[in-house]
Parts: structure tokens; C-alpha cells; sequence
């Protein structure tokens, strides 16, 4: 039997894994390509596309509510995909204390924002000033008094482009643990680094 050349995909899961002594269990299942060309966390938040809603549903249950854009054919998502969700410790920590909601940046599933307006994906993005992929949008623990703020200030933070596995969950940690309200993110990294 012949040896198969190893795929980029081969070479990338192996890179996330034993390259940087990043596990990979059985808690964590595998993302799927979807038709429209994103990777779906079977983890990830199905919902009626319904932001208020969501917010509300999440701070119901203790967590906060982010937003990953995303893009088909995007590089840097596929890698937040395959290397940073692929580790048990920092999907584990984003499942305990996050609701994560996809959406398309090119998208035209219909999306209730939290001041009611109802846009397509492409057009809220627009709305939020979304430009790179991915992007994770942070909003506040509550939705009281969300709807009356401009659109870019009613995120609490906002991740524009890939971290890398430590910054990423670390942004994570800074956003549960508000400490947006204390400092900026650098000086969170520089104090828990």
C-alpha cells in the first residue's frame, strides 16, 4: 500500500497537537465544513439569530455573549478552528462561561440586532463596522441600556484577526472577568503573563 502524501489539513493537526503540546481528547469534537464553507463548532450557539435574545438567554445562564465572524475560505479561522478551539483547556473555559454565536461576514441569513433591526449578516457587519475575519465581538454582561448606545459602543471588546492560543483564551479571561473595566488588554497580558 502506497504512502499518502500528508494534506496541509495533516500537516496543520499536526502542528496543533504534539508540535505544541496541545491535546486533543474526546471532549472535544471535531469542527464540520458546512456548505457555506465555515467550520460549526457542535458546541456553538444555535439560535433564532435573535441578539437581545441571545444576550438575555446567556446572562440567564451565567455567561457572557461573543460574536465570531467569519468568512469562507478564511485562513486565520480555519486556525482558530483547528489549533486554538482544538485545546481542551481553552474550550472548556469559552463553554463554561460563553454563549458564541457565528455569523458570516458576507452572510444573508437575517439577524435581529439588539435595537430591533432586523439585517442580513453582510449588513450588520457593516452596521458594527466588522471588517477582518475572524473577529470576535464581546458584549456587555447585561442588555439594559444596550439598544440606546451607537452600535461600536455596545461591545465591551472586540478581537479583531488570530491570537494565538495563549492571548486567545486570555482575551477570553479579560472579557469574564471585566477586566476591560480596569485597564486595557495589553496591560492584562503584561499582569497575567
Amino acid at each position: 500500500m502506497p504512502l499518502r502524501t500528508p494534506t496541509r489539513r495533516g500537516f496543520l493537526a499536526i502542528a496543533s497537537g504534539a508540535a505544541l503540546g496541545i491535546g486533543r481528547s474526546e471532549a472535544v469534537a471535531e469542527p464540520a465544513l458546512g456548505e457555506d464553507g465555515l467550520y460549526h463548532e457542535p458546541w456553538f450557539l444555535q439560535s433564532f439569530l435573535d441578539l437581545r435574545e441571545d444576550l438575555e438567554s446567556a446572562a440567564a445562564g451565567g455567561k457572557r455573549l461573543a460574536v465570531m465572524w467569519e468568512l469562507r475560505g478564511c485562513p486565520y479561522c480555519r486556525e482558530t478552528h483547528l489549533v486554538n478551539l482544538a485545546d481542551t483547556d481553552i474550550t472548556n473555559y469559552i463553554r463554561d462561561n460563553f454563549e458564541v454565536l457565528q455569523l458570516n461576514l458576507i452572510g444573508s441569513r437575517k439577524v435581529t440586532d439588539v435595537d430591533g433591526q432586523e439585517l442580513s449578516e453582510k449588513d450588520l457587519a457593516q452596521k458594527y463596522g466588522i471588517r477582518f475575519t475572524p473577529t470576535f465581538q464581546f458584549f456587555p454582561p447585561s442588555s439594559a441600556g444596550i439598544e440606546a448606545k451607537d452600535p461600536m459602543a455596545r461591545e465591551v471588546m472586540r478581537a479583531p484577526g488570530y491570537l494565538k492560543p495563549t492571548h486567545f483564551l486570555a482575551m477570553f479571561r479579560f472579557v469574564r472577568e471585566r477586566a476591560y473595566e480596569r485597564g486595557s488588554f495589553r496591560d492584562f497580558l503584561a499582569a497575567n503573563g
